[in-house]
């Protein structure tokens, strides 16, 4: 007969539990709030997600190092702390756009709330975990939570986007689960910690060998579909522009975030093994991402679905960073989509300035660079911080995103691969024609005929957004190296 286990609760140390479940009663309190009453105006349920949201950054902020809880299968490192709290901290940015005086009719949801804060909690159950199966629920939490919110916004497009985003998301689901399935038949486990040590006495085994590249390949392209690496990038550029564009920015930084913490973690525990087909494949993926990504940007007619393929070329770039396995390539990651992700919220935050009910400049696509014209003449402040945004996204010194990508070039340097910093520098070339091309749009061509300020969406929420994206780009010029020297700190004692 099986002894009775007794479980202290001060062993299951709940605390590291305490950021998500104050995102999930956050959003069950608004579904709540909604069935009792329809009387309340809608910008309470807006307050009510930053409140949870401030709640929740501070409950990660009082998080001990290197902690873990709940049966040992939540994990509470530097790089948990740090990625929890970019996920939240881009999150607060995003949400106030819902009191913007135009703004999209999915706001008036409370449902809208609701799933948001269910989204957060399943990223930050991925990144706070190295047990698969919580990584797994996590995933798929935030992931139907996230395609829902592209169908909310209600046009034939939204709806074609959210059912190419489910079906991706379904084929990564599928290609996760059974890499996670092989991991296990080979070691017993599913925690990552335990799969490393087992693997390590049992690498050299012909058949565990070829389990092993079997469960790497599996794994990979899972993470592929997620962080829209080539070949598997097609849906990304069709889903940003069926989403809102505030959304379609949210969707090209927070959940990559995610999916990269669980990348390095993952693939960082075969490249320690000594496996070198796996580091020498992510290399090819992320050159051939950046550059092919780089290439279809060129020939983009809308300002949307090039900022979408500049999205895919910038996770070529992260990509690259993660093979490198040392811990100023890991650091370099995270400073990376630090810069990238004020900044390139602030873009796509830029197209709903401009936002019309029916297209009135081309009959394809919503932000043409016909759009942009002549901008410098109708709203000059807005013309010269979309200028600010693009040519921090092409790199250009000493603008905040250049930083990011010097410190990913000097950490492939440091590492030995020279070549790879190169075709780094060389697409990042590539990527400034873009980019200038629209600057060029708004400041050297005269604007479309019958185009009114009247047109353009100003409300103070908008204005608010855009304006604590152009400070954190600005500041970052002067600001880079504490920042540098925390994620160095965090990520070295967490042994990465």
């Amino acid at each position: 007969m099986l002894e009775p286990v007794n479980v202290s609760l001060e062993s299951l140390n709940l605390i590291t539990l305490a950021p998500m479940l104050i995102a999930i009663v956050g959003g069950l309190i608004i579904i709540i709030l909604d069935l009792l009453t329809k009387k309340l105006d809608k910008s309470l349920y807006v307050m009510l997600t930053v409140l949870v949201l401030f709640i929740n950054f501070g409950s990660v902020l009082g998080l001990g190092l290197n902690e873990r809880g709940f049966f040992d299968v939540m994990l509470v490192d530097g790089v948990s702390i740090i990625s929890q709290l970019m996920i939240i901290g881009g999150s607060m940015i995003f949400i106030p756009l819902a009191l913007t005086s135009k703004r999209f009719h999915e706001y008036d949801y409370p449902e809208y709330f609701a799933l948001f804060l269910f989204m957060i909690a399943g990223f930050q159950f991925m990144v706070a975990s190295d047990n698969l199966i919580l990584i797994f629920v996590g995933l798929e939490t935030a992931s139907l939570s996230l395609y829902t919110l592209i169908a909310l916004h209600n046009r034939a497009n939204s709806y074609e986007a959210a059912v190419k985003y489910f079906t991706m998301g379904a084929l990564a689901a599928g290609f996760f689960a059974m890499g996670s399935a092989v991991v296990y038949a080979i070691t017993g486990s599913i925690e990552l910690y335990k799969v490393a040590e087992i693997m390590a006495t049992r690498v050299n085994e012909t058949g565990i060998m070829m389990a092993i590249f079997g469960s790497s390949v599996l794994l990979l392209v899972a993470f592929a579909f997620k962080l829209s690496l080539f070949p598997f990038h097609t849906w990304a550029p069709d889903v940003y522009e069926g989403a809102s564009a505030p959304l379609a920015g949210y969707m090209s930084v927070i959940p990559k975030i995610a999916a990269f913490v669980v990348s390095m973690r993952i693939f960082g525990m075969y490249i320690d093994l000594g496996i070198e087909w796996v580091r020498w494949t992510i290399l090819i993926i992320a050159v051939l991402t950046m550059t092919l990504a780089n290439i279809m940007a060129l020939v983009q007619n809308d300002v949307k679905r090039m900022l979408a393929y500049s999205s895919i070329s910038h996770a070529g770039f992260i990509m690259a960073a993660l093979a490198l396995d040392t811990t100023e390539g890991n650091t370099s990651i995270f400073l990376y989509y630090g810069l990238f992700m004020f900044t390139n919220l602030g873009a796509f935050a830029m197209l709903w300035i401009s936002r019309h009910k029916k297209r009135r400049f081309n009959a394809l696509h919503d932000h043409p660079y016909e759009k942009f014209s002549g901008l410098i003449t109708i709203m000059p402040m807005g013309a010269v911080i979309m200028a600010l945004f693009m040519l921090s996204l092409a790199g250009v010194p000493p603008f905040s995103v250049f930083w990011g990508k010097l410190y990913v070039m000097q950490a492939a340097v440091n590492a030995g691969y020279i070549w790879l910093a190169i075709v780094m520098g060389l697409n990042s070339a590539i990527a400034a024609y873009y980019y200038l091309k629209l600057i060029v749009y708004m400041f050297l061509k005269e604007p479309e005929k019958d185009v009114d300020i009247v047109y353009y969406n100003l409300s103070k929420p908008l204005i608010v957004v855009i304006g604590m994206a152009t400070l954190a780009t600005l500041t970052a010029i002067f600001y880079v190296q504490p920042l540098v020297s925390y994620f160095y700190y965090m990520i070295s004692a967490s042994g990465y």
